[in-house]
């Protein structure tokens, strides 16, 4: 399998899959190729630094647009025999964005591989969708990789971890705003009009304003101010507390938290992880974890671990380095019943 992951993470990416029995046969900036074939294996683990994974991927060089895109038609072609496309499928092209240039060279060879389809099977390129599916999963369609400008890696499955790149919203009061908006997708659920949110460390407001324009009630924790279309919204309660000692009243619980504090891991788990969930203060959380001055790959191994507020008292719970995502991880998932 291929896996790609963010650029400048790779020595994390190949330490994950090393750990999960997964040993890398080749790298590059932002991918990792393994010798396993996990769609043969059936176990595919729940991994948190790759965005997307190309099973049983074909690796297909040219010197030429053409020449690529003819090797790659002809791929696709044999690969639908006894198979027929009735609904929309995803036509994903991708590359490694530090080599200047590579993104062009990639939009040629989808130019001509379309033109290349649509003489063939017009019906089924006009389905073509150039997005990744929402959420996390397997997906059919045709996965494109650019590894340099002669070579490619090609599958027809792919496993998707949920992370993808989000539109920006002029009334984010941050760019923290992506995030929230990337993990209702890994969690496949987001805020309703009739649901509550604690948002623990809000300021300036990203998260709680992501929850606000969906409708939800909001109660933001920080001592910091609230900006941008956070600050007034009529649906946006703004507490100038510590995150750390907030703690909902009596009777009073909460159908989201929110938190995203630049604070030590183990800090926040001890501290706000442990006891939202050991009393079910919340329903369900989106939680970040930084680990720019702690191991990433030890703190997922801790997050795991029987005995973690995770563990004891949460269940659905799935780990990312999203795509917004830096020195952090976000996890999301419920509280047990």
């Amino acid at each position: 399998m291929l896996f790609l992951g963010q650029h400048g993470y790779e020595a994390f990416l190949e330490r994950e899959l090393v750990e999960a029995g997964l040993p890398v046969t080749e790298k590059g900036p932002g991918w990792a190729l393994t010798a396993a074939d996990l769609s043969l294996r059936g176990d595919l683990p729940d991994l948190s630094f790759p965005l997307l994974a190309l099973v049983a991927p074909r690796e297909i060089k040219g010197d030429s647009v053409n020449a690529l895109a003819q090797q790659l038609a002809d791929y696709f072609l044999a690969s639908l025999r006894g198979e027929r496309i009735d609904a929309s499928w995803p036509c994903i092209f991708q590359m490694v964005p530090e080599v200047v240039g590579l993104g062009r060279r990639a939009s040629a060879v989808e130019k001509a591989f379309d033109e290349l389809l649509r003489k063939k099977l017009s019906r089924v390129a006009k389905l073509a969708v150039p997005e990744l599916p929402r959420g996390a999963g397997k997906a059919r369609g045709l996965f494109v990789f650019f590894a340099d400008f002669g070579r490619m890696f090609v599958a027809r499955e792919a496993v998707l971890g949920g992370q993808r790149r989000m539109a920006d919203d002029e009334a984010a009061p941050s760019r923290s705003y992506l995030k929230v908006e990337e993990a209702y997708i890994v969690l496949g659920r987001e805020p309703r009009p009739d649901e509550t949110v604690c948002d623990l460390g809000a300021a300036p407001g990203g998260w709680s304003y992501s929850a606000a324009k969906r409708g939800a009630k909001v109660v933001a924790i920080d001592n910091g101010p609230l900006k941008g279309g956070a600050l007034n919204h009529p649906l946006i309660t703004h507490r100038l507390e510590d995150a750390f000692k907030f703690q909902p009243a009596t009777g009073e619980g909460f159908d989201w938290l929110f938190c995203d504090l630049v604070e030590e891991p183990h800090h926040v788990m001890q501290n706000i992880v442990t006891p939202w969930l050991a009393h079910r203060w919340c329903r369900r959380f989106v939680i970040n974890l930084k680990f720019g001055h702690v191991d990433p790959l030890g703190l997922l191994r801790e997050v795991h671990a029987p005995g973690s507020p995770f563990a004891d008292h949460a269940v659905g719970v799935r780990i990312r380095h999203l795509y917004h995502d830096r020195e952090e991880f976000t996890l999301v998932g419920e509280a047990k019943p």
